[in-house]
C-alpha cells in the first residue's frame, strides 16, 4: 500500500496521553449513528495508534515539556473508516470536564492527563446541513444517548458543559472574531469539499486562532478522503503541504499527517483487482467493512469509476463526472495578456437575479482568449438573504464591453433577464445581442462538447481569474435520457448537488462566449485564429 506519514518517526517513542484518552473513550463514549449506534465505543488498533500520535507531548527536560507535540493533525482515509466518528470522540474527550487531554503533571516519567479549562470547540463542515449531519451530529448522539448525557446540556446548535464553562458548536464558516479567540480544539470535516473561498479563508482563520490561547494548547484536526486533483480544496492544499514537509522542502515540526491509499499494482479493470485495492486501502479496518458491497458498486455500470476509485481506494483521481478537464484548463492561463481595446470579441452572459451568480465573459475572436468582464455572486450567510444582482452594475459592464471592443455577438441565456436582453438588443442591435436558451438538450450538448474539446486541444486560453477557475471546477456533467444519432447521451452542466453553494455561472457564460466566437469564425467575421504566447502574436 502507499502511505504518506508526516513525521515519519513512529519508531521513536514520545510521551503520550493517548492511552488515557483511549481509556476515556472506551469507558464513557458510545458509537454514533449507524449499525452500532448506542453500543460502547471500541477502538481498533489503527485508531488507537492515531490517538497515541495525536496526543504526543514533549518529554521532561524539554523547554516545552508536557505541551502538545502537534498543533495540526490531518487524516486522509478511504470512505467508511469512521473518520467522522473518531473526530466526534476526540471532541467529546476535549469537551468533558474530566477529559485527560492535556498534560497536568508527570508520574514515573509518564504524563498525567487533565481537562481543558473553558474549552471552545468549533466543528466546521462544507455546509451547515453537513455540519449537523456529520461530526457535530455524531457528537450530539454520542453525548445525548451515552453515559455522559448528565454532564452536558446538548442541543442542535451547541453542547454545553453543565459544570463550569465550555461548549462545542457546529459552524458552516469560520468562527467569528469573538468566538475564534477562544478556540481550544477544532474539527474541519470532509475538507475535500472545501473549495469555496469562504471555506478556504475559514481554514486560514481557524489555524490563525490556535495560538491565541497559549495555556489551552489549542490544536486542529482535519478529516477527509482523498481530494480530487485540481479542485483546489483545503484537503488538496493540506496534502501538498504535508508532501513538501516530507520531502524536506518545508520544515514543520508541529504537523502530524497520515494518508493511505491502494498501491498502483492493482488492475481496477478487473473485479479481483478492485477488491484487492479496496482491502489494501482499508488497512487494518478491512475485516469489519462490507467489501462485497463496495465491489458491487464497482460492478454497477452507472457508477462513476473514477469517483469510486477516489473514495474507496483513497487515490487522487479526477472524477469522470467533472464537465471539463480543469487541469488542462488551468495550464492555458495567460494572466499577463489582456484583450486589447478595439479587438473583435464575442460575449457570453449567464446568470440569476436573486440567487447564485451572474457572469459576463469575453472571448477574443482572433486568439480564443477568454477574459472575465464581470461576475456578481450572492454573498454567503445573512448578508445574502435579501441580496439581488446589482442590475445597474451589470448594465454598466455590458456597456463597457461594447464601448471597449468590437462585439460580434453577445449570446445571452435570458431567464430572469428577458427585459434587459431586450434593452441591450434595442441599444446595440438585435443582430448583436441574441437570446441563446440553454434548455435545448441537443444544441447545448453539442455546444458543451465543443467547448470541452477546445480545452483538450489547447484552443482556449484565459485570464486565470480565480472566480472563473472556481466556477469551472464546480461544473459537473449531467447526462440526460435523450440520445444523439450515435446513441450517445446528451449532457448538461450542473452543480454537484442542487443545494450546493458552489457557483457555475461563469463556466456557462464562457461556453456561450466560445460558441459565439465559433459562429463568428464560421461566418467569416475574422482572419484565421492566432495563438498567444506571452504577449506575442503570430498568424
Amino acid at each position: 500500500m502507499t502511505i504518506l506519514t508526516v513525521p515519519n518517526d513512529d519508531k521513536d517513542l514520545w510521551p503520550t496521553l493517548g492511552a488515557q484518552v483511549c481509556e476515556f473513550i472506551e469507558a464513557y463514549l458510545i458509537f454514533g449513528p449507524g449499525d452500532l449506534r448506542g453500543l460502547p465505543a471500541r477502538l481498533d488498533q489503527e485508531t488507537r495508534a492515531f490517538i497515541y500520535r495525536m496526543y504526543e507531548v514533549f518529554p521532561q527536560g524539554h523547554p516545552q515539556a508536557g505541551r502538545r507535540r502537534f498543533k495540526r493533525v490531518g487524516l486522509s482515509l478511504a470512505k467508511g473508516q469512521a473518520k467522522t466518528e473518531l473526530a466526534a470522540w476526540i471532541a467529546a474527550a476535549e469537551l468533558h470536564q474530566e477529559g485527560p487531554v492535556r498534560c497536568i503533571g508527570w508520574r514515573n516519567g509518564a504524563p498525567l492527563g487533565g481537562p481543558v479549562t473553558d474549552p471552545y470547540i468549533p466543528i466546521v463542515s462544507y455546509t451547515e446541513q453537513q455540519t449537523e449531519e456529520l461530526c457535530y451530529g455524531t457528537l450530539y448522539t454520542v453525548i445525548e444517548e451515552g453515559p455522559l448525557s448528565r454532564d452536558f446540556d446538548a442541543g442542535l446548535t451547541r453542547i454545553v458543559r453543565r459544570r463550569g464553562d465550555g461548549r462545542a458548536v457546529p459552524l458552516a464558516t469560520a468562527p467569528n472574531a469573538r468566538d475564534g479567540a477562544r478556540t481550544t480544539f477544532q474539527v474541519a470535516d470532509e475538507t475535500h469539499w472545501w473549495t469555496l473561498p469562504r471555506l478556504k479563508q475559514a481554514h486560514q482563520t481557524m489555524m490563525s486562532n490556535l495560538p491565541k490561547r497559549m495555556m489551552a494548547d489549542a490544536w486542529a484536526l482535519e478529516v477527509t478522503t482523498a481530494p480530487e486533483p485540481g479542485a483546489g480544496s483545503v484537503a488538496e492544499d493540506t496534502m501538498q503541504y504535508a508532501r513538501a514537509v516530507a520531502e524536506g522542502r518545508l520544515k514543520d515540526s508541529r504537523l502530524f499527517y497520515f494518508h493511505r491509499e491502494a498501491s498502483d499494482g492493482h488492475d481496477l479493470a478487473t473485479e479481483a483487482g478492485a477488491r484487492a485495492a479496496v482491502i489494501e486501502a482499508a488497512g487494518g479496518t478491512a475485516e469489519w467493512r462490507d467489501i462485497e458491497a463496495i465491489v458491487e458498486l464497482w460492478r454497477d455500470p452507472t457508477t462513476d469509476r473514477a469517483y469510486w476509485e477516489r473514495v474507496w481506494c483513497n487515490r487522487l483521481v479526477k472524477s469522470a463526472s467533472r464537465a471539463f478537464d480543469v487541469d488542462q484548463w488551468h495550464s492555458r492561463a495567460k494572466p499577463d495578456y489582456i484583450i486589447p481595446d478595439g479587438a473583435l470579441v464575442a460575449l457570453g452572459f449567464d446568470g440569476a437575479m436573486f440567487h447564485d451568480s451572474t457572469g459576463l465573459v469575453a472571448t477574443e475572436v482572433a486568439t480564443g482568449h477568454q477574459q472575465v468582464v464581470g461576475v456578481w455572486e450572492q454573498p454567503y450567510g445573512p448578508a445574502g438573504k435579501d441580496w439581488q444582482v446589482p442590475e445597474a452594475l451589470v448594465d454598466d459592464a455590458v456597456a463597457g464591453a461594447f464601448q471597449r471592443w468590437k462585439v460580434w455577438r453577445m449570446y445571452c441565456d435570458p431567464p430572469y433577464w428577458d427585459g434587459w436582453v431586450a434593452q441591450w438588443a434595442g441599444r446595440y442591435g438585435k443582430e448583436k445581442v441574441v437570446e441563446f436558451r440553454t434548455n435545448r438538450p441537443a444544441i447545448m450538448s453539442r455546444v458543451l462538447q465543443a467547448y470541452s474539446t477546445a480545452i483538450q486541444t489547447g484552443q482556449i486560453s484565459h485570464d486565470g481569474n480565480e472566480v472563473f477557475a472556481r466556477h469551472m471546477a464546480n461544473a459537473y456533467k449531467q447526462e440526460l435520457k435523450q440520445r444523439d444519432e450515435k446513441g450517445q447521451p446528451y449532457w448538461y452542466i450542473r452543480k454537484e448537488r442542487s443545494d450546493s453553494p458552489n457557483k457555475i455561472d461563469l463556466a456557462m457564460a464562457a461556453v456561450l462566449s466560445w460558441e459565439a466566437r465559433t459562429d463568428a469564425i464560421t461566418a467569416g467575421a475574422a482572419a484565421p485564429p492566432k495563438e498567444i504566447t506571452g504577449e506575442v502574436f503570430w498568424a
